[in-house]
């Protein structure tokens, strides 16, 4: 795995390999953009050296901001992987984008959350005191903002009465305190940001995604389905390993930390903050369940961007015996 320092959406600079075969699979590299803070499952795989011997090799070529960004290199080719909540993963393909959910990148669960911090004097208590208040989130249309939009909905608010603002990861702590917004949101993904923040003490918790959705899947590491028909064994193995990976941080969350201190000290970040890391919150076994898909279909049937049946969780997510393309 090697990392470029540069920033967001990058162009088509790096060919997908085509040469010849290895011995488990043809020989593929996956491109894809790393989020500030955080290690994905694919990545931690590279690090421990599940890929060696596949014929699969992955190329960090920058950052994105969120999701969003990430969905469009992964549609415009820039990248191989993409990585996005289950909310904006699902709008991409309803706009048209041909995607496979290959693998939960992370979970919400009792261990793991998003949470939502006011400052300890803020008269904020609950879900109906966030209308007409300011958000910071990381970026809009993904699981933050619909995590939001479910919250208001479950105590009979109009689902677009808070003011969600975009603010990097790195900064939210330094937007609540200075004042310059209300609450800010954690995302699961940001467990490290958020320790550092706790550490310095002053902030109160009002609410956190598993209140609203329970146990789920928050987002997916994403996957074009021609990429999949191409390379069915390369995707295979893709997904395996890093569900693997999962695994391994479940059970070895201290080998895990220091491993993530490695990365983050190298891609040129804070490696203090991988102390704070709490872990994916994905199930045993690394895999989703239909639910992580649903739950996210029905919503946007209620919200009127899907016809009910138009979409099915079975379709989205990856198949290990996805056919090869016909030539």
């Amino acid at each position: 795995m090697t990392f470029h320092p540069r920033n967001l959406l990058l162009p088509a600079v790096i060919a997908l390999g085509l040469a010849t075969p290895a011995a488990a699979t043809d020989t593929v590299k996956l491109r894809y953009l790393a989020s500030q803070g955080g290690l994905a499952a694919h990545e931690l795989a590279a690090e421990l050296g599940y890929f060696e011997g596949t014929g699969i090799t992955l190329e960090n070529v920058g950052y994105a901001q969120g999701g969003p960004a990430s969905l469009i290199a992964l549609a415009s080719g820039d990248v191989e992987i993409g990585s996005a909540a289950t909310s904006a993963v699902l709008n991409s393909i309803i706009g048209g984008n041909d995607f496979v959910a290959a693998y939960p990148s992370n979970g919400i669960n009792d261990e793991v959350q998003s949470t939502f911090y006011v400052l300890e004097d803020s008269p904020i208590k609950g879900i109906k005191d966030i209308a007409g208040k300011s958000i910071a989130v990381n970026t809009l249309g993904a699981h933050l903002d619909y995590t939001i939009r479910e919250a208001l909905h479950s105590v009979d608010l109009p689902t677009d009465v808070a003011n969600q603002v975009v603010v990097p990861g790195p900064q939210l702590e330094q937007v609540l305190r200075s004042k310059q917004v209300d609450i800010a949101a954690f995302g699961y993904w940001q467990t490290t940001f958020e320790g550092a923040a706790l550490k310095n003490g002053g902030l109160r918790a009002i609410f956190d995604d598993t209140d609203v959705l329970g146990d789920i899947a928050g987002g997916f590491v994403v996957l074009r389905r021609d990429f999949i028909q191409q390379h069915p064994e390369a995707s295979k193995i893709f997904v395996e390993q890093s569900a693997r990976a999962l695994d391994y941080a479940r059970e070895h969350p201290e080998e895990t930390k220091k491993i993530l201190a490695k990365a983050l000290s190298e891609r040129g970040e804070n490696a203090d903050i991988a102390q704070y890391f709490r872990g994916y919150g994905v199930r045993a076994g690394g895999l989703p369940v239909e639910r992580d898909i649903q739950f996210w279909i029905d919503v946007l049937v209620r919200e009127g961007k899907l016809k009910q049946g138009q979409l099915a969780a079975k379709d989205i997510l990856f198949a290990a015996d996805a056919k090869p393309a016909s030539n």
